[in-house]
This record gives C-alpha cells, sequence and structure tokens, in this order.
C-alpha cells in the first residue's frame, strides 16, 4: 500500500489560511490533493489537519481528511498520527507531501516510491534538483544536499554544500543539489521516527531530516529536473493564480 499524506494546518506566519486561498476556483488544497492523487502508484491520499475549516474544505471536493492534534510542531508528527490509525504492514510507504505544493508532478511521487521499492536498505527517500537559474545556493533558506555514490545523503545543510575557495562566486559550475521537501517513509519506520528526540544536528541547522542521518540511518536521494514552486507568501500564491490561468486559457 502506498499511502500520501498531505499535513495541512491554517496558521501561517507570512501567509494566515492560505490552504484555503482560493481565487483559482478551488481551494489551494484541492490543487494539492488533485496532483497527488494522479500519481499512477499512490492508492490513497489523505489530508491531515487540525482544523476544522480545512476539514470543511476537503470534505467539500469529497477528499478525504483525518483531524489530528493541535499539539503536533511538525509535519511529520502529524502524518504519523494518521499512519498509526490506518494499521498496514511495516513495509507500507507514507508519503509525506506539504500542502502548499499545488504543482506538484505526479510522476516526481511515483519516482519515490519506486525507489523505496528498489532499495530495501533505504527506510526512507525525498527530492533534490539542480540548483535552478533563479535561486542563490549561498541563501540559507534553500536548503543543500550532497549524495554519495549510491544516491544516498550524506549531509543536509543550509550552509553552501559542497564548498571550495573557487565556488565563492557561485558561478553555476558546481553541482549543487537543492533539496525539496518531499518525502517517503516505511511505515514502521516513520512511526519509530516520530518518537525520537530532535538530534544535535537537527537542532542546529533546524532540518528535520538531519535527525535520519545522525540516527545512523539512510535517506535516498531522487534527482529530478526542476522544482516545483511551494506557495509560502500570498505573492507566491499570486503568482501560481497567474500560472494557473494562463494554462487554462492555453
Amino acid at each position: 500500500m502506498q499511502v500520501a499524506i498531505i499535513p495541512a494546518r491554517f496558521g501561517s506566519t507570512r501567509f494566515p489560511g492560505k490552504a484555503l486561498a482560493r481565487q483559482t476556483g478551488k481551494f489551494l488544497i484541492q490543487h494539492v490533493y488533485e496532483q497527488v492523487i494522479a500519481a499512477r502508484l499512490v492508492n490513497r491520499c489523505i489530508v491531515a489537519t487540525d482544523d476544522q475549516r480545512i476539514v470543511d474544505a476537503v470534505r467539500s471536493f469529497d477528499g478525504e481528511v483525518v483531524m489530528t492534534s493541535a499539539e503536533h510542531t511538525c509535519g511529520t508528527d502529524r502524518i504519523a498520527e494518521v499512519a498509526r490509525g490506518l494499521g498496514g504492514t511495516p513495509d507500507d510507504i507514507i508519503l509525506n507531501v506539504q500542502g502548499d505544493e499545488p504543482e506538484i508532478e505526479p510522476a516526481y511521487l511515483d519516482l519515490l516510491i519506486d525507489r523505496l521499492e528498489a532499495d530495501s536498505a533505504c527506510p526512507s527517500a525525498t527530492l533534490a534538483c539542480p540548483f535552478p537559474p533563479t535561486a542563490d545556493p549561498r541563501d540559507p533558506n534553500c536548503v543543500k544536499v550532497v549524495c554519495d555514490c549510491r544516491g544516498r545523503a550524506l549531509f543536509f545543510s543550509r550552509a553552501l554544500i559542497p564548498y571550495s575557495p573557487e565556488a565563492d562566486a557561485v558561478t553555476g559550475e558546481a553541482d549543487w543539489l537543492l533539496h525539496l521537501g518531499v518525502y517517503a517513509y516505511r511505515r514502521a519506520f516513520l512511526l519509530d521516527f516520530a518518537t525520537w528526540e530532535p538530534s544535535t544536528l537537527e537542532r542546529v541547522e533546524h532540518l528535520e531530516q538531519l535527525r535520519i542521518l545522525e540516527n545512523g540511518y539512510a535517506m535516498a536521494v531522487v534527482v529530478v529536473q526542476h522544482a516545483c514552486a511551494g506557495i509560502d507568501t500570498p505573492e507566491d500564491y499570486e503568482k501560481f493564480v497567474a500560472r494557473h490561468q494562463a494554462r487554462a486559457r492555453a
């Protein structure tokens, strides 16, 4: 079984209520949901939220939604609560797809599932892509990942990695990889991971995925062609609306 869970909160520092933004005629969370269920290998999609307004919105388009605890501090804890209630086998694959990714490529989700099914030694997987020309690898908001020769993560950082003196000018010649915050976990591993205390490196970098590496577990990295534009601010949403309208007119 491959289940995608979309954690969605109403509160957002930069864009409160963004899950319910509806300038396209559909809720933002509906756009995400429809992209996810278009993935060939996803058997089921569930929105996980702690807000009744989001519950009502998801039900309005016949989506599946579960009300979760309001005490969770991160999306991983929220999806683990849902996964725990689903039952299933230890090797079921649980996808964590952010609720502000309305243009996530369904094929990328299939690639994550394929990778976990092919690499039995990896309990988790994530996405990365080459740095787009419009992004600056020195930006600490753009998380970098470096991989070993098997395509598994060695480290994630907000700093410029890999680094060399020649990279100071950021000429575009280095093979920097931008981490994309979409994850796949084996169900048993996800439930264990959600019980661990934050690790030292995680606290330093403010990157939850470092908890996995610091505890000695592997994370496979699937490198895709390009990033999908997430929605962090009202300005991001306006750009998404413009792209959506342009596609509708085409």
